[in-house]
């Protein structure tokens, strides 16, 4: 960004500054971009005008024209923003328990949310196919958060439009351009699900639920490349998320089909099997990994009928990777996720909320549980009431600020992470669709 003056005139009508005993009065986001990149020969009035016939204190005038030069360089630079993207389904609804494909469905969206503020505020939705099949890790960000890329399950069956059949869409979102637009759709396997980018920002991998495979993805600019489609298991076994540890020599493939979580190893763009399949829980299908790389934690949704189910903490310090511990989280994990400061994991359960009113084990809405990270455990804090068959989780860089997807309110709910004590802020944040997926960048901190 170009240095440029600040004219004195702007500081002074700007700013009433604490050492006058008044509070700080800011101009508009836009005044202040227009300050900013105002050319510097406009420097302001000249001295004899009446602007500066006041005295200043040498100390305000300081305060002012540093805090008029934050505020202008912050409201220039959108990269301080902390985005989020929620991808939402328009398709389905749940009715009773069931899920119905909607008539005539609207498209599928995507939503820009800014983290860095309270309340997150919504920045922009777009158009992009979606779907709330799999676990809510459809999209992922490029580091520098140039790049979404969004993988769609299920799409409308075109023989049967109150059914649907499996999509192999992978959709590439310039988040830079404005509005942000797809500039790229690419073929996966059958029924793309979970999908993440290594820290490097040059490879991407899906999970192709319904053909047992994980595709891989050089990107190249804002350009994805095929590569390979590599064979983890069988049809049935279910590829559901690929996580990829902070270094980027490896991942982890959940596969909710047969209950196992295969290794792959990473070298440049080459992704092959290393040979070995961890038994976690009960059909493993979430699965976030810490930012200092030595543990994962895997969601074992179970079968759904009524049982509590588990999170399994995998330690990638060992070798070969094993599960070391094991924690009953309640009915159905959906969503889970760790903090970027390496310090929370928060799990969004059903608790029954998606079954039908008349199950005994239906309870009207779930909940968002809060554990602290100790080592290679996993210390439960706190839990909160959220909407129903909720999805995606997200925490800010600071862990401070979390949000859940709601899919029957088609909502985000914030939350304040107190210390590892959750507050409901009372604040919503409305999506176009019902929130299927949500993630933030991956990268170090």
């Amino acid at each position: 960004m170009t240095d440029r003056l600040v004219p004195e005139s702007v500081v002074y009508r700007s700013l009433t500054f604490f050492a006058r005993g008044g509070a700080i009065c800011l101009p508009s986001p836009a005044r202040l971009a227009s300050f900013a990149t105002r050319p510097s020969t406009a420097v302001g009035k000249p001295r004899g005008s009446r602007m500066f016939d006041k005295p200043r204190t040498r100390s305000g005038y300081a305060v002012g024209l540093t805090l008029v030069a934050a505020l202008a360089s912050i409201v220039a630079a959108p990269a301080m923003a902390q985005l989020a993207v929620s991808v939402n389904d328009n398709k389905v609804k749940l009715v009773d328990g069931t899920v119905v494909v909607n008539a005539n469905p609207r498209p599928d969206t995507m939503s820009l949310i800014d983290l860095a503020t309270l309340p997150p505020r919504k920045l922009v939705e777009i158009p992009v196919p979606a779907s709330v099949v799999g676990p809510p890790m459809s999209v992922a960000l490029s580091p520098d958060d140039r790049l979404a890329l969004v993988t769609s399950n299920q799409k409308i069956d075109p023989a049967d439009a109150t059914k649907q059949v499996n999509d192999n869409r992978l959709s590439v979102i310039d988040l830079k351009a404005t509005p942000p637009r797809v500039i790229q759709t690419l073929e996966t396997g059958a029924g793309p699900a979970g999908v993440s980018i290594n820290r490097a920002g040059t490879l991407a991998l899906v999970a192709n639920r319904n053909d047992g495979t994980v595709s891989s993805f050089a990107i190249r600019g804002q350009q994805l490349v095929a590569l390979a489609k590599l064979t983890i298991g069988n049809a049935q076994s279910g590829p559901s998320h690929v996580a990829i540890t902070p270094d980027g020599k490896f991942a982890l493939v959940t596969r909710d089909g047969d209950s196992m979580i295969t290794v792959l190893k990473i070298d440049g763009e080459k992704v092959e099997l290393a040979n070995r399949d961890i038994n976690a829980g009960l059909r493993p299908y979430g699965i976030a990994i810490n930012s200092n790389g030595r543990m994962a934690a895997v969601a074992n949704i179970g079968r759904g009928n009524g049982d509590l189910d588990t999170i399994s903490v995998i330690d990638l310090t060992a070798s070969p990777f094993k599960v070391v511990d094991t924690v009953t989280v309640g009915q159905t994990p959906e969503g889970i996720m760790i903090s970027p400061d390496g310090k929370w994991c928060a799990v969004v359960i059903h608790d029954g909320s998606n079954k039908p009113k008349s199950s005994p084990f239906y309870n009207e809405r779930g909940q968002v549980v809060l554990y602290r990270i100790d080592g290679m455990k996993l210390v439960r804090t706190s839990a909160a009431k959220i909407g129903a068959w909720s999805q995606g989780v997200a925490f800010s860089r600071d862990g401070r600020t979390v949000v859940v997807q709601n899919m029957v309110e088609r909502d985000l709910q914030v939350f304040r992470n107190e210390n590892g004590k959750l507050q409901d802020t009372g604040r919503r944040i409305s999506l176009d669709g019902g929130g299927a997926a949500i993630r933030i960048a991956d990268r170090a901190r």
